[in-house]
């Protein structure tokens, strides 16, 4: 199932994106469940997927997208130099645990909408990464029983203001509106393996990144074992897993986002998250 955080002619609400349309969850659940996040910790899966197989109310075309957990609450686990590659162009010696930070709700958005290129900088950078979203929140989560915790797979643009990083991880990565996060999550009994997923960075049609997802160098179930020791894991919180080798800093000549610019990221099993580039307003 594809589940979605919409905007509906002027309404807020969520729902499935189904063939042909989307079955609005929100206007069929009511009150008792507010949100797309709600429905993990209402154990409402089950009956959202009945409800999945109704008629669609809209067509794709009347939906705004906004950010799969669009609560501003929503805690996001994001890992830097979690493949090989990015390792090696980065200069980085091999890691022995997971180099996180966090990123902010405020510095995401949803599919389709405009990310900001902050007015106080010209070095704004692309990262294409899969996020996992938690659907069954613990602490001290065993390995063996992590993958179940694990509510949906989606996608994360991770833009990344990159003088501001040198000096600052946590600035850096979390201007206003400088990322993006969709454009739906894929729950895991439809997508699979995930270590069969393969994501592409593109700006403007030219392929930036380019992996399979199972060239990581951290298992899913270690991540949220090694993360669920730190602090109890709630349904919504987001791992986003990494960025592949192919960042813009890091070429020859080196490549960054300007507005009129479109980036899109791709994961096979989930979808394309794309998003124009525009410059902060003066």
């Amino acid at each position: 199932m594809k589940l979605a955080s919409v905007e509906l002619r002027g309404k807020k609400t969520f729902g499935a994106i189904v063939d042909g349309g989307f079955v609005d969850l929100g206007a069929r659940l009511g009150a008792s469940c507010p949100d797309l996040i709600a429905l993990f910790e209402t154990d409402g899966l089950a009956r959202a997927q009945e409800m999945a197989h109704n008629a669609a109310d809209a067509p794709l075309e009347e939906l705004v997208y906004r950010p799969v957990n669009p609560r501003r609450d929503m805690r996001m686990f994001a890992l830097g130099w979690a493949y090989k590659a990015h390792q090696l162009e980065a200069g980085k010696e091999e890691l022995t645990h997971p180099n996180m930070f966090s990123k902010h709700p405020q510095s995401l958005v949803g599919h389709g909408q405009a990310i900001i290129r902050p007015r106080l900088s010209d070095r704004f950078d692309f990262e294409g990464e899969v996020a996992i979203v938690i659907g069954k929140g613990g602490r001290h989560i065993p390995a063996a029983q992590a993958m179940a915790h694990i509510g949906g797979y989606s996608i994360v643009m991770d833009g990344s203001v990159r003088d501001y990083q040198k000096h600052s991880v946590t600035a850096g990565k979390n201007f206003d509106a400088s990322s993006s996060f969709g454009p739906w999550l894929v729950t895991p009994d439809e997508l699979g393996d995930p270590k069969k997923m393969v994501l592409s960075t593109r700006l403007n049609g030219q392929v930036m990144q380019h992996s399979g997802f199972d060239l990581m160098a951290w298992d899913l179930a270690e991540l949220i074992t090694y993360i669920s020791g730190i602090c109890a894991l709630e349904p919504g919180d987001v791992i986003s897993t990494g960025t592949p080798g192919g960042v813009g800093h890091r070429r020859d000549p080196q490549v960054f986002m300007k507005a009129g610019d479109v980036l899109e990221v791709e994961v096979s099993g989930i979808g394309v998250l794309r998003n124009p580039v525009v410059d902060e307003a003066v």
